[in-house]
């Protein structure tokens, strides 16, 4: 693909504000094609929540071997589970699996799944999605990060643009940034993608709070 570029001399605020303007009209595609030109080194990352399928198809059919990092609360429906299975066997995803270092059932004895409020929903949150995080970026050093995030789920979400940059400095790409739910209901339906709506986020108390990997 496009020639590597190494993170330490990654974009400047500048060049990204240039990318989300001349891309903001793009399609998924050309998205992900002109991420993968800027650097190679690539992660998708899902929780398989309701449209995850639709990232993990973009990209995957433009890099089938991406590596596919899922971080695994321990604390995901049945129907999550299931779902997941089959969107990796459709898609024949190259899945990294992370998890907490600590069972659900041990921790369940331990703190339980405390409030928003409570003091040890920081350590919580810290435990069973910040950790496994950190690990996998340690593990796979990505240029480039794409996920699918979008417009209006949360504040933060709203002033990031198709194009942004994590704390440590990664690419991070939301090819489907600026499309509405009833957008992604086509695309799943033309592309013949599952979707699961039983989705539980043990660290959110609220749909429009935003879950820590991203602020």
């Amino acid at each position: 693909m496009g020639k590597i570029i190494r993170q330490e001399t990654m974009f400047t605020n500048n060049q990204i504000e240039e990318l989300n303007k001349s891309f903001k009209k793009a399609t998924p595609a050309e998205i992900i094609q002109k991420a993968f030109e800027l650097n190679e080194k690539a992660v998708v990352t899902t929780n398989f929540r309701p449209y995850e399928a639709a990232i993990l198809h973009a990209v995957s059919i433009i890099e089938a071997n991406i590596p596919v990092v899922w971080c695994d609360t321990g604390y995901n429906t049945p129907q999550t589970y299931k779902h997941a299975e089959q969107v990796i066997k459709d898609l024949n995803l190259n899945v990294s699996l992370y998890v907490p270092k600590q069972t659900s059932a041990h921790r369940d004895v331990v703190m339980g799944i405390p409030s928003i409020d409570a003091p040890e929903h920081a350590l919580f949150t810290e435990q069973v999605k910040l950790e496994p995080f950190k690990r996998a970026m340690k593990e796979h050093k990505p240029n480039v990060w794409f996920t699918n995030l979008r417009q209006g789920q949360t504040a933060f979400r709203n002033s990031i643009g198709i194009f942004s940059l994590s704390k440590d400095g990664v690419l991070k790409v939301s090819p489907f940034y600026y499309w509405s739910d009833e957008k992604l209901d086509i695309y799943l339906e033309e592309n013949n993608l599952s979707n699961e709506f039983k989705y539980f986020d043990p660290t959110k108390a609220l749909e429009n709070r935003e879950c820590g990997l991203h602020a």
